[in-house]
């Protein structure tokens, strides 16, 4: 199973480490990365694989939304699926 993480937050040091290590931890593999810098604040996209995961998404999902709050960045996780059908004219 696919999932997409989405980053958003003013500018630091290390964001993109942060996101990748925490997903390493969790076994999560990163399959694509995308990221730009507009004005200072940082907004990202990463689209990883679940399959060898040793954790939920549902519990890494609210891990990385508390890991967000405490670093001042918005950070969601969803299935794939769910990510394709919203954005589905």
């Amino acid at each position: 199973m696919k999932a997409v993480i989405t980053v958003v937050g003013k500018d630091q040091v290390g964001i993109l480490a942060l996101i990748a290590n925490e997903c390493a931890n969790a076994q999560i593999n990163i399959a694509d990365v995308s990221q730009t810098i507009l004005d200072g604040i940082f907004t990202m996209t990463m689209v990883v694989e679940f399959s060898e995961a040793s954790v939920a998404l549902s519990e890494f999902s609210g891990y990385m939304r508390n890991l967000g709050e405490s670093k001042g960045l918005v950070i969601r996780v969803m299935n794939q699926a769910i990510f394709d059908s919203m954005h589905r004219i």
